[in-house]
């Protein structure tokens, strides 16, 4: 029997087919709708489901979500902030009717992806673990002990929200200061820019790497303070959770030692207490299939998730 997985962001719609050791055995993907509103974005989710149990030949034994946030586990609902038509959509539910009699299983996809490289990537093996994607935005999840950790709504491990910087610029949250705002691709290109990056029109978070790979002083300066903020991040998340390991994803994270040598060089000035000291911080391995295959996992773990 196989799983149908699903990973639903702003950008774009994954969905799989995952046999029971995690294994994709088959997988699409389309870019999310920007036009004609909720009805639009869930007939592209609907057409996949559709496409994966014609693949699966009815061996569909479960289903498992991992949808961007913030998410509301008690009602399924989603209110994700980049597909802004979806304000207290009923996702389970509507996954539920198109795949009649199978248990279907919600998640965001922070900790989505965590549990997919705590089964099958970076992050086998550990028992208390963040995974964070550092891309357009900052997303984490957690996995506590072994398991999923969801929280009073399923929103925790949401740590692009952590305050690192009281007074600093405001964040699509609404709030002031959030890691976002400093370490996202975005914010690391804006900072860039501000402080004499010069690049072309439309250049981001690839290009300012390509340039910081080069020598160039503004765009190394760029990442060193993205990677101290997520320090600081790193720092407060694993005195709080007792972390053995965070594994980092996304966009950012593929520029490699330009983000991993300064964080880890910040982490150990920041996490000094005996428990957190020599807190180790890996890249993904997964890529773009971690929410799938932690969506996956999820769908496994219904009995215990929630």
């Amino acid at each position: 029997m196989l799983t149908l997985c699903l990973d639903i962001g702003g950008t774009k719609i994954a969905a799989g087919l995952a046999d029971p050791g995690g294994v994709l055995v088959h997988t699409a993907t389309r870019r999310t709708p920007v036009d004609g509103g909720a009805t639009q974005v869930w007939a592209a989710v609907a057409a996949m489901i559709a496409d994966m149990v014609r693949a699966a030949d009815g061996a569909v034994s479960a289903v498992g979500i991992a949808s961007a946030g913030p998410i509301d586990l008690p009602s399924g609902t989603v209110s994700p902030i980049n597909i802004g038509c979806w304000r207290g959509f009923p996702l389970r539910d509507k996954v539920a009717a198109a795949v009649p009699g199978v248990p279907v299983q919600l998640g965001g996809d922070g900790v989505c992806m965590a549990l997919g490289e705590h089964w099958r990537g970076a992050g086998r093996g550990a028992r208390f673990l963040l995974g964070m994607v550092v891309s357009t935005g900052v997303g984490g999840g957690l996995v506590l002990d072994g398991a999923p950790y969801a929280g009073r709504t399923g929103n925790a491990g949401h740590v692009g929200h952590v305050v690192v910087e009281p007074y600093g610029r405001r964040c699509t949250c609404g709030g002031r200061g959030c890691v976002e705002t400093i370490a996202a691709g975005p914010s690391l290109a804006r900072w860039a820019r501000a402080n004499g990056w010069s690049a072309a029109p439309g250049a981001g978070a690839r290009e300012l790497a390509d340039a910081a790979a080069a020598g160039n002083e503004v765009a190394v300066r760029a990442f060193h303070r993205g990677a101290a903020a997520l320090a600081r991040t790193i720092a407060s998340v694993a005195a709080v959770c007792d972390l053995d390991l965070v594994v980092l994803g996304g966009g950012v994270a593929k520029s490699g030692r330009l983000l991993f040598d300064p964080l880890r060089a910040a982490l150990a000035d920041y996490a000094r207490l005996d428990f957190v000291a020599g807190l180790q911080v890996v890249p993904a391995e997964l890529g773009g299939e971690a929410g799938l295959v932690g969506a996956a996992r999820l769908a496994g773990l219904r009995e215990r998730f929630g």
